[in-house]
């Protein structure tokens, strides 16, 4: 019996037209003679999917009954009977009720595959098992409900319906995707913009992951390994060194240049000797890779260059970046072009660029004075006399003659000189005396004896020896010069590098330690001020010397590692000098920091003295005149006139209780020293503690409650003041005959209570501004009081552990949100 195929529907969230579009396809295949039914749909109360069932042919679920529940469950046995083309199975991830023949309805599915009927069905990103504590992660809700990968990757067809997160959030307010009374929860839960964008984001990477699957696995599977640039794939090589934040933004460019582009970073580990890239660089490259989108890989390879292309072949690269060599042009000329041009000869149908950088032919650390040449430029000058000097004398001898004797001197001498050019001093006089032996012994008479029978002859072989001597120190002076101008570039450098930092102020110390250690070749630099560590980077080695230089009073840099030259000590006191610059620097820093909210009490008073001029006089003012017509002892009150005043008075005199209590609270709030006691707090008992306290009732206020919300960790005083201050400012901007509404509803480990409400609502760049103290929206209404309510209530809520922020009514207006810690 044939297997039936599956065709999958993934979706990043409920709501975005799964089981629309298994319908319509149902429809569409029916309409070309399928033979097609609905198994199992799910329409959740919504029209639209309703009205496009249509007259689709539907299989009557089963009933079972759990724990005195009806439960409706898809039919599977009617299904097999019926024997369709094609069943329409909705929710891949849904658990069957107990009693079912399987526990997972992507059981039943396999079952309905294994008996030949092909099946379309459909699955949210959340359910897929491998991505399950991502998405909790992300939304903050658990999935108990999930799907095998093996089951989606075995699908004969696999595809995302996408519908953009904002146009998602409409539909959900717009109520085509839940109830009303869902709505306001589930835009400020599951459905927040930042989750749908990420889940989103989750189901097309997901998507194209398997796609990636497929292609490779049908490839291996017709033996094709060339690669196949089905996306533009750009792999850039680190190496750790300074280049490499170069690199990785040129990388990045070229991938954004084409849709879909896609950046991959590598580090070969060489096990060979090579140098290793620093790890503290390494990983500030692969944040970055990070950052702009791209992927970070380490590999192990003996062979560099052929293991960065097999990387690069390995993840079908259509191109590869690299930097343009570090190494001067002497070891360019001696060992080769180096990886480079390698990597270009290897790279086959792979496009390579080669970058330039400010650390090519060159790397960080500086030549040192003190030896003209380096210990392998000496070596390979003792080689080389060693080696070719043998092959001259054997390709010589079989020649010789009496009138070649000559030519068979300026050969030799030739060879001396290429040493000396090579290696200097030392190798040149080995390769002189070599020589000179070789030919005393095999050119002049007597030969295969090692004798001077003329004077002449030694004469000779000391002007051969002076000769190389001349030459030999030539190359070792100009190679001392060149060293030294070579330091005195790189110490400028150094120098400008740091200064700039200073100047820049951007985490000096620990740059001004990073250069330093890594331009003087040491294993650890630190910035100790007395006992305490300032700043520090690399780490010593078992053995390590350790050197102390003094910058400034009570600090010094500790150096562990390396022999350190007097130019060293002339550099480092240049270095010491900006460190002590740096550190004066962040102490100035931290100082106008200090200031700065100074400055923001100098402020506040003076938006407090403004506003207590107005806000104050008015009910000092009423209170007084009542209290002094009172006192007249000329005037006769009646018993109503009296009546008014005293309320007058006392109605005043309140007002000025309640801001004088408010002021204070703000001290408190600002000084930190708002006594807060948390306990178990139900939230409808606080909700109906401010109700009782405005007055209100079902006429200015609806409550949509949950009954199964849990108790919060808060104050339950703190907290009723909190709702008293919302429900007043939401009252105060509602249109006439607009209600209020409170709802609650829990969510990732917290409770939000929304107080919402239909007035103008509050521009997003304006939400900061309400919140502050002393500020009412617009400064233009004198009678609403000094503008504290939502400060206060933002400051007593953050001193519960909990959170007020402001959002978008669906249809206009303003929803404020308390969100608490359960209990």
């Amino acid at each position: 019996m044939t297997r039936g195929r599956l065709r999958v529907l993934l979706g990043a969230a409920p709501g975005v037209g799964k089981t629309y579009t298994m319908l319509e396809e149902g429809l569409r295949l029916r309409a070309e003679g399928k033979d097609v039914v609905v198994a199992v749909v799910e329409t959740h109360g919504r029209a639209a999917t309703a009205a496009v069932l249509g007259d689709l042919e539907v299989v009557p679920r089963r009933r079972l009954r759990h724990r005195g529940v009806d439960l409706d469950e898809m039919d599977v046995e009617a299904v097999l009977a019926r024997r369709p083309q094609l069943a329409l199975v909705d929710e891949l991830a849904h658990t069957n009720a107990p009693g079912s023949a399987s526990e997972k309805r992507w059981q039943d599915v396999e079952t309905l595959l294994a008996a030949g009927i092909s099946v379309v069905s459909t699955v949210n990103v959340q359910h897929v098992e491998s991505l399950n504590d991502v998405v909790t992660s992300i939304t903050g809700v658990a999935q108990h409900e999930t799907v095998p990968d093996r089951v989606l990757r075995s699908a004969d067809q696999l595809e995302v319906v996408d519908l953009a997160p904002q146009a998602l959030r409409d539909r959900l307010a717009a109520g085509d995707v839940y109830p009303a009374a869902r709505v306001d929860a589930a835009l400020s839960n599951y459905f927040r913009l930042g989750n749908l964008t990420a889940l989103r984001e989750l189901a097309l990477l997901w998507l194209a992951d398997e796609v990636d699957t497929a292609l490779q696995a049908y490839r291996d599977e017709h033996g094709i390994d060339r690669p196949w640039q089905a996306r533009e794939r750009v792999v850039v090589a680190l190496t750790g060194g300074a280049e490499g934040d170069t690199l990785i933004r040129r990388a990045a460019r070229i991938a954004a240049r084409s849709a879909g582009g896609e950046l991959v970073a590598v580090h070969v580990s060489s096990q060979d000797g090579l140098r290793q890239g620093a790890p503290g660089a390494l990983a500030s490259q692969r944040a970055l890779v990070e950052k702009l989108g791209g992927t970070y890989h380490q590999v192990v390879g003996d062979d560099v260059p052929r293991a960065l292309v097999d990387f690069a072949r390995g993840v079908d690269a259509s191109q590869l970046v690299i930097g343009v060599s570090r190494r001067g042009r002497f070891a360019t000329a001696v060992t080769g072009q180096g990886i480079g041009a390698t990597v270009i000869r290897e790279s086959g149908q792979i496009d390579v660029h080669i970058v330039t950088h400010d650390a090519a032919g060159r790397g960080w650390a500086l030549p040192r004075i003190g030896g003209a040449l380096s210990r392998g430029r000496v070596l390979a000058g003792f080689g080389l006399a060693l080696v070719v000097g043998p092959l001259l004398a054997l390709l010589l001898v079989g020649t010789r003659s009496e009138d070649s004797i000559a030519g068979d001197v300026l050969l030799f001498q030739l060879l001396v000189v290429v040493v000396a050019v090579v290696g200097g001093l030392w190798p040149a006089l080995f390769a002189a005396l070599l020589s000179g032996v070789t030919l005393d012994v095999l050119f002049i008479a007597p030969v295969y004896e090692l004798t001077i029978a003329e004077p002449l002859h030694l004469l000779a072989l000391v002007l051969y020896v002076v000769n190389a001597l001349l030459v030999s120190w030539v190359v070792d002076q100009a190679a001392r010069r060149s060293r030294a101008a070579a330091r005195a570039v790189a110490e400028t450098e150094l120098l400008a590098t740091v200064s700039g930092s200073v100047l820049r102020g951007q985490d000096a110390v620990q740059a001004l330690v990073s250069r330093t250690r890594e331009a003087l070749g040491l294993s650890r630099v630190r910035v100790l001020q007395g006992d305490v560590e300032v700043a520090v980077d690399g780490a010593p080695a078992s053995g390590d010397a350790v050197s102390l230089v003094s910058a400034g009073e009570g600090t010094s840099l500790e150096l562990s590692g390396g022999e350190l030259h007097a130019a060293d000590r002339r550099l480092l006191a240049v270095v010491a000098a900006q460190v002590e610059a740096a550190l004066e620097h962040s102490a100035l820093s931290r100082e106008a920091g200090q200031v700065a909210p100074l400055a923001e009490v100098d402020r506040m008073r003076s938006a407090l003295l403004a506003a207590v001029g107005h806000d104050l006089r008015r009910p000092l003012a009423a209170a007084t005149a009542a209290v002094s017509g009172l006192r007249q002892a000329d005037v006769t009150w009646s018993d109503a006139d009296r009546d008014e005043l005293l309320s007058t008075a006392y109605e005043s005199l309140e007002s000025l209780a309640t801001l004088v209590t408010n002021l204070l609270d703000v001290s408190r709030v600002q000084a930190g020293a708002l006594a807060v006691t948390t306990t178990d707090v139900d939230v409808d008992d606080v909700v109906l503690g401010a109700l009782d306290e405005l007055a209100l009732g079902p006429a200015e206020v609806e409550l949509a409650l949950r009954a199964s919300v849990p108790l919060v960790r808060a104050d339950r005083v703190l907290l009723q003041r909190v709702l008293v201050n919302l429900l007043d400012n939401a009252l105060r901007y509602s249109p006439s005959g607009e209600r209020v509404r409170i709802s609650s509803s829990a969510f990732a480990g917290r409770v939000e209570v929304r107080v919402v409400d239909r007035g103008p609502g509050v521009p997003e760049e304006r939400r900061g501004e309400i919140m502050a103290a002393f500020q009412r929206l617009g400064d233009t209404d004198n009678a609403a009081g000094l503008g504290l309510g939502l400060a206060l209530s933002k400051g007593f809520t953050e001193a519960m552990s909990g959170t007020l922020t402001l959002d978008d009514t669906p249809g206009g207006g303003l929803t404020m949100v308390v969100s608490l810690p359960e209990a």
